[in-house]
């Protein structure tokens, strides 16, 4: 890192909630937020959460068409700039993705060109990558960049990479960054259920059994949300943390949706981002692990392997809201920022875990298919 970079806000909506207190209160309880939709479980948005996301829809004509993905996106970005206190003049970079995109509308477009030989006029522009960024832009009318890209799960990660490169490069002093997904359709559903990683036990306690080594079948859920924060250069007094350590790596593939034994990538983006730091400094991880035997053992031995017998407190979200893919890796960040504000540790109900005697260094990984892991470290 050249300088640190501050996040000065960050919104999100998710089965968490929407506004700070709400999702906080979530976290304090030991409940789940699985429900059973197209005969599998998901994590969905409140009722009352839908109903905003509707109105947002209905606001404007041009949003009637708009993907969920998009209008989530749209929803969390107000909150976002809002609370950090920008407008339009400051001329922001915007840079949002997803992993999956306009999952719901393309998949609908699709079976009404199988029906009708005929594809609707408005097809391309709503369901390409870029449709996600550019409608934020243009909602909050930004002059500033706009970007788009998709690293399966960890592209809300690689989106804060992307802004921090910006604002170190002098080109931008604020970026907008984040991600979105709305991927509770069957399709996409059978397609982690084809994968074989999906959670079939319904009547447990605690379906997704994220960060467990002891669990005898992959337990991934499909969540859905977005999440947005906001960049700035350099130690702003406005800050909700600092970021102060970024990692990245790349592995040579064993399978397609498959990290290697040891995640290597892991290795790689941890000790990177720990530069300098000692690892006996860092309070909490917040991991990746959505709920698979192979996927969380990986990641677990390579922190295992760069923390050696010093391994900080473990703690995951999945098990509470699912993998909600592209925006997860944000997600994770708000998580942790929390437990920073708050200097409290959010445990896992059906695990035994330590609690750091204070939290002061946060590391947050996400990784997705391909083996790109992306880890960020924040501190107070």
């Amino acid at each position: 890192m050249h300088q640190p970079i501050s996040i000065t806000a960050i919104s999100s909506i998710s089965p968490l909630g929407s506004n700070p207190k709400d999702i906080w209160k979530s976290y304090k309880n030991d409940h789940h937020f699985f429900t059973e939709k197209h005969s599998a479980l998901v994590a969905e948005l409140s009722s009352e959460l839908k109903k905003e996301i509707d109105s947002l829809r209905q606001s404007n004509s041009k949003y009637k068409g708009l993907d969920n993905s998009v209008l989530y996106a749209i929803y969390a970005s107000r909150q976002a700039i809002k609370t950090a206190k920008w407008d339009a003049s400051d001329n922001f970079g915007i840079n949002i993705g997803s992993s999956r995109g306009a999952t719901e509308l393309f998949e609908n477009y699709h079976q009404e060109f199988l029906r009708n030989k005929k594809a609707d006029t408005l097809t391309s522009p709503t369901t390409t990558l870029g449709n996600i960024s550019s409608w934020v832009a243009h909602d909050l009318q930004t002059k500033g960049p706009e970007i788009s890209h998709s690293i399966t799960c960890s592209t809300a990660l690689h989106a804060m990479l992307n802004g921090i490169a910006w604002i170190n490069s002098g080109m931008c002093n604020q970026f907008l960054v984040g991600g979105s997904e709305a991927p509770l359709t069957p399709f996409t559903i059978a397609q982690m259920q084809a994968l074989k990683i999906y959670a079939s036990a319904k009547d447990v306690n605690y379906p997704n059994q994220a960060l467990n080594q002891s669990k005898t079948e992959n337990t991934m859920i499909l969540g859905e949300g977005a999440a947005m924060a906001c960049l700035e250069s350099g130690e702003t007094s406005n800050a909700l943390a600092k970021i102060i350590g970024i990692g990245y790596a790349t592995e040579i593939l064993e399978h397609n949706a498959s990290l290697s034994t040891n995640a290597i990538c892991f290795q790689r983006s941890m000790k990177m981002a720990l530069g300098n730091l000692n690892p006996e400094d860092i309070d909490v991880i917040v991991t990746h692990t959505p709920g698979t035997i192979k996927g969380d053992q990986a990641e677990l031995n390579a922190i295992n392997t760069i923390f050696c017998n010093k391994t900080p407190s473990l703690t995951t979200n999945k098990w509470k809201i699912g993998h909600s893919l592209g925006a997860s890796g944000l997600l994770n960040i708000e998580m942790a920022i929390m437990m920073l504000q708050h200097q409290e540790f959010i445990s896992i109900p059906y695990l035994k875990t330590q609690t750091p005697k204070h939290i002061k260094n946060v590391l947050v990984n996400a990784v997705g298919f391909g083996g790109n892991a992306v880890s960020i470290l924040l501190s107070k």
